[in-house]
């Protein structure tokens, strides 16, 4: 009888308590670009959450006692690549046994084909900022995490494998309808993360208004010469005011096209950010083609009516010289 009751007990518990297995994994990401993506991979399976609030510079934020708490529920933590102080932090606390999450970093993208570029314009080191905006490095955060929640619930592996595929295809659908449109381009970008959305479609970012996080950015002067050379400009209309209207000027004075670029974002699917971001590397090169159309239209047109001067003025002088001898 007494068996009997404790096994009763039990089931009652049961349908009154859910099991830790049927709550949706808590997945905490240090900002919301890398929360979107994960949001578009893995949609309601998963409970998505972000750290560094919108307008709060990623640089400086440090994590809140409630925020350590929140962790301390998560299942996997995904991280751009570990550099940023809220994250530095994470790794810390894993280190230190305070956390059970997955703490996802750049070395663990990294084996799914995650790539840093180069700081050309600074000393050529890793460029931390803006990884996300490569879809290859995207594909390779997703892919890491769907391994981590695998792991973690292994009896929903092929729920997340194939949430995965879809996203993937998705990315390389519009990877491929977009890269063969600007390659062997050039830009000045005007923030180091911008480069991450053009060099995926073949553009080479050859120079920054502002060189690093740290570093000043330069003034229009320094780089008029530079954006002179180049196919456009990437900025951000949600830029600082200084480095925007440093990139207008720029524009104005060297007479080259900008693309607005969006390097972070609040509640839109990844995929939407990546076609906007083409879209609009695109429309400057086609404003850029336009132009050097129009130029070279001109100077026909300039080279026609110089030979039609040519023309009427040998005719004028030929008919004077006959007024004159008659």
């Amino acid at each position: 009888m007494r068996a009997k009751a404790v096994i009763l007990t039990l089931l009652i518990i049961s349908f009154i308590i859910p099991s830790v297995s049927a709550e949706k994994p808590l997945v905490v990401a240090s900002i919301s670009p890398l929360a979107e993506i994960v949001k578009e991979v893995f949609g309601d399976s998963v409970e998505v959450v972000y750290i560094v609030p919108p307008g709060a510079d990623p640089h400086q934020y440090q994590l809140t006692p409630e925020q350590i708490e929140l962790i301390k529920r998560a299942s996997v933590v995904v991280t751009v690549n570990g550099h940023l102080p809220a994250e530095q932090k994470m790794k810390q606390l894993k280190e230190e046994g305070t956390i059970s999450a997955a703490v996802l970093f750049a070395e663990n993208y990294a084996k799914y084909g995650f790539r840093f570029l180069p700081e050309r314009w600074y000393n050529n080191k890793n460029n931390p900022h803006g990884v996300w905006l490569d879809p290859y490095n995207a594909l390779a955060i997703a892919k890491a995490t769907a391994e981590a929640l695998s792991e973690r619930y292994p009896q929903k592996r092929e729920l997340y494998e194939k949430q995965y595929e879809k996203f993937e295809t998705k990315v390389l659908a519009i990877v491929e309808a977009y890269k063969a449109l600007a390659e062997n381009a050039t830009a000045v970008i005007e923030m180091p993360s911008q480069q991450y959305a053009l060099e995926w479609l073949g553009v080479k970012a050859v120079a920054s208004i502002k060189p690093e996080a740290e570093v000043p950015a330069k003034s229009v002067d320094e780089m008029l010469e530079v954006t002179k050379t180049v196919d456009f400009i990437a900025y951000s209309s949600k830029s600082p005011e200084s480095l925007k209207s440093a990139a207008i000027e720029l524009s104005r004075r060297a007479g080259k096209p900008l693309a607005d670029i969006t390097t972070t974002w609040i509640d839109k699917p990844y995929t939407e950010i990546l076609i906007k971001n083409s879209k609009a590397v695109i429309g400057a090169l086609n404003q850029k083609m336009s132009a050097v159309q129009q130029t070279a239209k001109m100077e026909s047109l300039n080279e026609v009516y110089i030979l039609l001067a040519l023309v009427v003025g040998i005719s004028l002088g030929m008919a004077v010289g006959v007024l004159i001898k008659k």
